[in-house]
Order: C-alpha cells, then sequence, then structure tokens
C-alpha cells in the first residue's frame, strides 16, 4: 500500500511508499490541474499512485479515471475529463519525466517517508511528495521559523530582515522562506553568510526557478546544509496560482512567521493569513504610516489585533518565540577578523574590570549586537535608567558611542570577543 495515501482532508497512512508509487508521484505530479485531493481520492480508489498510472495507460484510460474518481454518494464531482486525459499523457510521458527529476538533481520525498518534514503533515492538506534538492534535516530542528515579507523592501526592510534571521539561526532556530528578491531573498542570505541551514520554499517547478537571479543563492542554500523545495514536479512554471499554495508550506512547515515589511497586496500576508490558519504563530514588524513597504504590516496587526504580534524589538521577538536573546545577537564585530587574528583578544569583563555590574552587562550586551536601548533592556533584564546610566558611564571612557539612536561598541571594548568568557 501507499504512505501518501489520503481521503478528503485525513491524515497520512503510515505505510512506507514502494519505489513504483514514488516514481508514478513524481509523474502524476507533473499534470496540470491534478490537486492534492482530487488525487487523495484517486488513490483511495484505485489502490497506488502506479494502479493510477497503470489505468491511465490503458486503452480508454482517462474515462476509466474519471469513473474512479467520482464519489458514489456524489459528495464531490468527477474530476474535469481535460485533467483524466492529462494524466494519460503523463503516463505515456514517464520515462521524460522521471529523467527531468534526476536531470535536476531532485529526489522524491514522500508522506509516509521519514524525511518528510513532521510540521508540513500537521496542514489540512499536505502535499503527497516533495521535489528536494539539498537536506531537509534542519526542519527536524526544534524551533523552525519563517522570515518573510515584501520584494521591494526599503535598505532598512532588508537589515532587520538580515538581523533577525542571523539571530534566530544563532539561537538554534531553522530560517525557512520563499527565495524571492527582497526580505525572502535577505533571510537566506543572512543564513548563508552564518554557515548555517536555511530552507527554501519555490512557487513552481526546479527547472524554473523564479527568480534566475537567485540561482545561485539557492546553489548556496544546497551546500550549506540546507535545502530548496517544491511541490511541483521539475517543469511546472511558476504562476499567480502556484505562489499562494507554495505560501502554506511556507507557514506550514514553521512554528511561527515573522513578517518584516510588506505592502497591501503583499503575498507575504498571505502567508501571515496562512500561518493564524493553520495555528502558527504571527509576528509583524511594524513601520511608519508614510511607508508603502509598512501599509500592509501596519494594517494586519489592526485587523488581527490579539492574533498576530508585534516585533518591539529582536531580543523581545527571541523571548516571545522562546529563544535565548543574549547569546543570539548578531555580532558587532568582525568575527572572520577575530578568526584571522593570531592575538587572543580580551572579554567584555576583563575590558571593565573595576566597573560596576550594570556596565558589564549592558557592555556584553553591545558586543553581542544589541544596538538601541530597548533592546539593552531586554537582553540585560535592567531599567531604562539603568541602561542609560551604564551608557553614560562607558562613553565617558570612550568604551561607546552614539550614532542616530544606536549604540556601538568603542576602543578597546569594540576589539572584545563575544565568545570570550
Amino acid at each position: 500500500m501507499l504512505g501518501v495515501g489520503v481521503g478528503v482532508g485525513t491524515g497520512v497512512r503510515e505505510q512506507r511508499i514502494s519505489e513504483a508509487d514514488r516514481d508514478a508521484l513524481a509523474v502524476l505530479l507533473s499534470v496540470d490541474g491534478l490537486g492534492p485531493l482530487t488525487l487523495g481520492r484517486l488513490v483511495d480508489r484505485v489502490g497506488s499512485p502506479a494502479a493510477i498510472l497503470e489505468i491511465a495507460s490503458r486503452s480508454g484510460g482517462a474515462g476509466m479515471l474519471v469513473d474512479s474518481s467520482r464519489a458514489a454518494e456524489g459528495e464531490w464531482r468527477a474530476m474535469p475529463g481535460n485533467v483524466a486525459a492529462a494524466i494519460a499523457v503523463a503516463a505515456g510521458n514517464r520515462t521524460k519525466l522521471l529523467d527531468d527529476v534526476t536531470r535536476s538533481g531532485l529526489r522524491v520525498v514522500a508522506r509516509g517517508d521519514a524525511e518528510y518534514p513532521a510540521r508540513l503533515v500537521q496542514i489540512e492538506i499536505p502535499p503527497p511528495a516533495l521535489f528536494v534538492r539539498g537536506s531537509l534535516a534542519s526542519l527536524t530542528a526544534r524551533h523552525v521559523v519563517a522570515v518573510v515579507g515584501t520584494r521591494r523592501p526599503s535598505p532598512a526592510g532588508r537589515r532587520i530582515a538580515s538581523r533577525i534571521a542571523t539571530a534566530l539561526a544563532r539561537a538554534g532556530a531553522t530560517v525557512v522562506s520563499g527565495l524571492a528578491v527582497g526580505i525572502d531573498g535577505a533571510a537566506h542570505a543572512a543564513c548563508v553568510t552564518d554557515q548555517v541551514p536555511t530552507v527554501a520554499f519555490i512557487g513552481g517547478g526546479h527547472a524554473r526557478l523564479f527568480p534566475r537571479a537567485h540561482d545561485r543563492l539557492a546553489d548556496a542554500i544546497v551546500e550549506g546544509g540546507g535545502a530548496v523545495v517544491s511541490e511541483y514536479a521539475p517543469n511546472v512554471a511558476p504562476s499567480k496560482g502556484t505562489f499562494p499554495q507554495r505560501n502554506r508550506l511556507i507557514s506550514g512547515s514553521a512554528d511561527a512567521v515573522v513578517v518584516v515589511e510588506a505592502g497591501a497586496r503583499s503575498g507575504a500576508l498571505v502567508t501571515a493569513s496562512w500561518a493564524l490558519e493553520q495555528g502558527r504563530e504571527c509576528f509583524v514588524v511594524p513601520g511608519s504610516i508614510d511607508a508603502p513597504t509598512s501599509a500592509g504590516c501596519n494594517g494586519f496587526l489592526r485587523d488581527w489585533q490579539g492574533l498576530a504580534r508585534i516585533v518591539s524589538g529582536i531580543p523581545q521577538l527571541l523571548d516571545d518565540l522562546g529563544l535565548v536573546a543574549h547569546a543570539a545577537l548578531p555580532g558587532a564585530i568582525d568575527a572572520g577578523a577575530v578568526v584571522r587574528s593570531t592575538v587572543k583578544l580580551p572579554s567584555a569583563k576583563a575590558v571593565l574590570s573595576g566597573r560596576d555590574a550594570a556596565q558589564v552587562a549592558v557592555a556584553e550586551a553591545l558586543v553581542h549586537g544589541a544596538v538601541t536601548v530597548d533592546e539593552l533592556v531586554a537582553v540585560t533584564r535592567l531599567s531604562v535608567g539603568a541602561v542609560l546610566g551604564a551608557l553614560t558611564r562607558l562613553e565617558a571612557a570612550a568604551l561607546a558611542r552614539p550614532i542616530h539612536g544606536r549604540y556601538e561598541p568603542l576602543g578597546p571594548l569594540a576589539a572584545a570577543d563575544p565568545a570570550a568568557a
């Protein structure tokens, strides 16, 4: 029997899938118009994906499939004849379609396989199978968080997405997104730069990767231990319909979704809506009421108050997600320079020997990448007054400086090793 067999919205059968059924799934998922519900009904009626192709290969097979898809009690309509005909054509092109999978360097991971992401099994209509390039191992992490947003972000939005993704990765969470230009790309790139796995769900087949500008980023994701994943066969073209469906996988594979910037009609809001429908947490970065890239975020927070949560700072976000905020903040110094140096760098405590506990706590937070008073308060658990007092004394000692409302370590503190105790 089949490991992906589903009725209408029913659960997973845990039997292992045969190679014949795995190949049949790869062929069937190339058929335009054959969705997971219809495929599931067919499997329930005829027994397996391989049996569907066997019927489709017979003379008059398309008509047999239409009959097989019809519910006895009329709960649902039979599949359209053109879809059944397309299945028959795919059955005839089986060898070529399977060669496309091999040529694209993919493997088919079906429901019921141990590698199939456990979080995706929980959504209402999981894909019968996934076309995977790379490793799905990082999706077994205790925390998986989606970071999404507009394709046309502001420079500040891109920086925030990068900082959030870096902080999440350093806290042990796997970051997932959609490989789109803009916020998605910034989140993936931050993980690649930090040499941690990230997973991208794409809105078409691997051979039709969109956007083409992210070919190298996709390669880097795979080389870094992550994966590029699609529910579509390699040559399925992306379309306006495939991207919203893809978005349910981004949210469904995660425990929470973070929207950084989104216009009023941004697809990121679709992902946020899927998250709420799937019972995932949803966090939204607010923005200026004059910024078009924040109009969708601000509106979503207004429309879904009590469900969508505001991101008031990166440490606060990590805390809300149950992650360790202090150690996860992006470092304020060039880590590569530390690695290249032959000199053992001191810790912040060593630099601040003799100073009070508040100054040491604030200085360590600065070295670990906290940059605003709010972030310093969240990380150190000190009062605002204590943080401001410590910053004043650090400034007087030329160990810190303010820059447009943000703070950074200075002098010997800037050279302190964030990894040193």
